[in-house]
Formats: structure tokens, sequence, C-alpha cells
């Protein structure tokens, strides 16, 4: 069925109000928590609001009129406050950019699907998995950043929050039967810790998907293509792929055009976006193609370890076995050992608990829950000292 949004969440959107709230939510045991933002509409993303609900209320923070949210910092790291979530990374990474806000004690409804071996965890999947009930997304791609929101679009968030503590509750039951809970509190503590990416000067170029492919001058051209959209959409207030797509600019930086008849050529962009920015694109292009030889960049890559000569064995095995294991739980394989957590087991060749624990990325669960199957497999292929 069709879910109604909530009409009886309050709007909060002055300080007084804020703070009323907060006092109100330090004897809450769990808070269900969502974001609405704009990225799809401006260059500086920000949280545009914040809908939280208790077992009691739900209220609708907007952090663009309260733009303070210093009370809500304690209640945030509060271990004792568990913070509900669906699919966390996002929305932990904002609260931190934006307010500061850390999150301790989380708990990610779609993670804990995913540990469940669900298929399909978007919200609406499992809402409607649960409790037959389907979510209105109409306002999922709008404008939040827009004031006065309509009330149409506040319903609509508020409805994000408002089965998340009882679906909170039936997931952590049927992980404690699946005995997972452990597995997924673990990765909900990891998930509590991201923060949000910082370019420190680095080149644009290394968070550019296909860049490690292009030869040092196509890299260079590709970098300026980059500075000079990103100046742009800065200038415009829009956000990056609403300049210039990184397909464009990966067509150009191939072509390298310095005219406007070979930047049409190219067909790399739309006649209107030719009509707004060719003379930015070719003299980016042209820049790049003026510098030395020795001024090019040099895409960095690491040379991968020696891999020790039984290691290919190790990873087949375990791979093997970890793919059988993952059907028999009916979960995806990558959420038991990652490709790359099974490479670094290979190579370290852990003889004991102790050791395998030491493995770089590895998780407690993971070796509590495995660790006498991996260090078996291993134990098969070790080498008898001499």
């Amino acid at each position: 069925m069709d879910f109604a949004p909530p009409t009886n969440y309050r709007l909060i959107d002055t300080g007084e109000a804020l703070e009323r709230f907060a006092k109100q939510l330090k004897s809450a045991t769990c808070l269900a928590v969502d974001l609405e933002a704009d990225s799809m509409f401006h260059f500086q993303e920000r949280v545009c609001l914040i809908q939280i609900a208790t077992r009691e209320q739900t209220v609708v923070i907007d952090p663009i009129e309260c733009s303070d949210l210093a009370v809500l910092q304690p209640l945030f790291s509060d271990p004792a406050i568990c913070k509900i979530f669906h699919g966390a990374d996002y929305d932990v990474r904002s609260l931190f950019r934006d307010f500061a806000i850390e999150v301790n004690n989380l708990f990610d409804t779609q993670l804990a699907s995913m540990y469940l071996g669900y298929r399909e965890t978007g919200l609406d999947a499992v809402l409607q998995r649960h409790f037959g009930v389907k979510l209105d997304k109409r306002y999922q791609k709008k404008d939040w950043s827009q004031r006065p929101l309509p009330t149409e679009m506040i319903d609509y968030a508020a409805a994000d929050v408002a089965y998340l503590i009882p679906l909170k509750e039936q997931l952590e039951a049927d992980l404690a039967a699946k005995e997972r809970l452990g597995w997924v509190a673990e990765e909900c503590a990891l998930l509590s810790r991201v923060r949000p990416p910082s370019n420190d000067g680095q080149p644009l170029y290394l968070r550019f998907k296909g860049a490690g492919r292009l030869s040092p001058r196509n890299l260079a051209v590709l970098e300026n293509l980059l500075r000079y959209r990103r100046k742009t959409a800065k200038r415009k207030d829009r956000p990056l792929f609403k300049i210039l797509s990184n397909t464009s600019l990966l067509k150009i930086a191939n072509a390298q055009p310095t005219t406007v008849e070979a930047l049409e050529t190219a067909k790399a962009i739309s006649p209107k976006q030719r009509q707004m920015y060719a003379r930015g694109l070719i003299g980016a292009v042209n820049k790049a193609l003026e510098l030395r030889q020795a001024e090019l960049p040099v895409y960095p890559r690491r040379k991968p370890p020696r891999m020790p000569r039984l290691a290919p064995e190790r990873i087949k095995l375990l791979k093997g076995w970890r793919d059988t294991l993952a059907a028999r739980l009916d979960l995806d394989p990558a959420l038991l050992l990652t490709k790359a957590l099974i490479s670094a087991i290979a190579v370290a060749n852990p003889a004991d608990f102790s050791a395998l624990l030491r493995t770089a990325d590895i998780r407690r669960w993971q070796c509590e829950a495995f660790g006498r199957e991996i260090l078996a497999i291993l134990d098969c292929l070790r080498v008898p000292p001499k």
C-alpha cells in the first residue's frame, strides 16, 4: 500500500526551537535520522534539511534558517543514543563537513539489509518488504535549498524517518537469529568514522576515473580541463556535471583540439556548450600543449608488492571457499571477504589467530566467524620448515 507521510511532525527553523528540542532528546535511546541536500543544484553542496524521529515525535530541522547546530553535536556523539540511518555514508560525511557533527553508536538499516541477504536494499524496497508500504519518491531530485519549501516536500522528507525505528528493531532481531548482529555492529562502527574527502592541493585528475590510462601530455590536458570546469562551476554555482560531463572532458583530453573547428570535430560537447565554453576549453588545451616534457605530470603508480610463491594458489583456494560460503549464507561474497582482503591474507600468510587479526583491513568479526577455516586453508599450503 502507499504510505501516507506523517502530518504530525514539527518544522524547526529557529535556534530557540532547536534548543528546546535538543533538551527533549537527552533521554532518548534511539533517533532515526535522514538528510536532504542540494548536490544536484549547486557547486558547493550543503545539507538543507535534517529529519529526526523518536518513538514519540518527528521533527524536520531547517539548517539554512537556523545554521548553528552545535546543540546537536553532543546528541549525535553520545554513545548511549543509537542513531539510525539508511545508507549512512553520505549523511555521516555531510554532517561532519557542514556542522562538525560526529556520529557515535550508528545503526545503518541498509547495511543490515545487505547482511541479511536482501537483493534490493533501497529504503523503498526494504519498507515494502517489512511493512508493505511504498514511499513517494517524486521529490527525491528536487532543489532542497529553495525557500520557502513547499509543504508537500517537507511532508516527503518527514516520511523517510517514520519507519526507521521499527525497521531497525526487526532487522536487529533477524540479524541476531542468524548470528550476524556483531558483524553489522562492527561495520557500522567503522562507517561512523568516514569523513569527506579532502583534495589537499593534489591534482584533480587523481579523482578522475580513467586518468591512469592517459599519457603525460593527455594527463596535462585533462588537468587543465578539470581546473577550467571547476572554476566555471564555482562561478556559476552549478554542480560540476551540469557544466561538462567526465565523458566530454576525457574525449577532449584525448583529441586535444586547439581550434573551435577541431573541438566541433571531436563531438565531445553540445552546440550550446560549445557556444559557452569553447574559448575556455581550447585555452586549457593549448596551455597544456605548451608545457615542456619535463613539466608534464606523471600518474602515480604503486608498484605491486612482490607476490610470494604460493600466494596465487592461496588466493584461489580462499576465493573458492568464500564463494561457496557466500552461496550457503545467501550473501554477496564481497560482504564476507573482498578480493583485496583475500590477496592481503594470501600474501601475509598468517599462521595463527593473532597474526590473522593483524592483517590490514580485516575485521574482528571475520576472524571470529571464519578465522579457523581461513587458517586451515592456509595451512594446507604452508611450506614446512627445513
